[in-house]
């Protein structure tokens, strides 16, 4: 009677020690018990996208849109400069607008950036609350709409509204993101791990493709 195999559980660790290619090597290596800082990562990358978008609507708010010359403005754009925040616990670059008046006379605070400047906006609270929206919006249905944006208003730079809007566009963002199709991605490998979010237990799926590139393929809750 032949034998028959059953399938293999490696652990990551075991796993770069296998014969993978250098490079896949390379990668698993980073990622060894690491599926959380993977996603983690993965929300400051789309965490410092909304906080470049949020600053552009300011922008809007006051200037007015691009393209569209009004005489009676009474600011304008002024270029960008180098800036730095704290994003998850991270120190990163930030290009940010800048904006003076319309005499020239002085430069106008970007209200926005001010307010991440001065705070960490992906504390592990804010982080949770992110993720753990993200795990129960079933996101997998491809090609869901992500939502109308947030309209701006008067109180679009006030302390409370910059801090939901940036949970919220996070949220769809990384919805958005984890939401794309995986027809044409080779994977070498999927790395499956439990999470604790908001005092609930999530599971994360990482895959590294044949190419050494990681993708998050999924967040789910129980």
């Amino acid at each position: 009677m032949k034998k028959v195999l059953g399938a293999k559980v490696v652990t990551t660790l075991g796993a770069a020690e296998g014969a993978l290619p250098a490079q896949i090597q390379e990668a698993l290596g980073e990622l060894v018990g690491a599926a959380r800082e993977g996603l983690l990562a993965l929300s400051v990358g789309v965490g410092l996208g909304v906080v470049h978008e949020l600053m552009e609507l300011e922008v809007d708010e006051v200037v007015g849109p691009r393209g569209r010359h009004n005489p009676a403005r009474s600011a304008k754009r002024h270029g960008r400069e180098d800036g730095s925040m704290t994003l998850g616990g991270r120190r990163v670059q930030v290009s940010r607008p800048r904006i003076r008046s319309a005499d020239d006379a002085r430069e106008l605070p970007v209200e926005t950036y001010a307010y991440f400047a001065d705070r960490d906006p992906l504390t592990r609270a804010v982080m949770d609350r992110v993720l753990a929206g993200v795990s129960t919006r079933k996101f997998a249905q491809v090609g869901e709409p992500v939502g109308v944006g947030v309209e701006t208003s008067s109180s679009a730079t006030s302390k409370t509204s910059v801090s939901e809007m940036f949970v919220e566009r996070t949220a769809t963002a990384l919805e958005e993101l984890m939401s794309h199709r995986l027809d044409d991605v080779r994977l070498a490998v999927m790395m499956l791990d439990g999470m604790e979010i908001a005092d609930r237990t999530h599971v994360v799926a990482l895959g590294i493709t044949t190419d050494g590139v990681k993708i998050p393929l999924g967040l789910w809750e129980g």
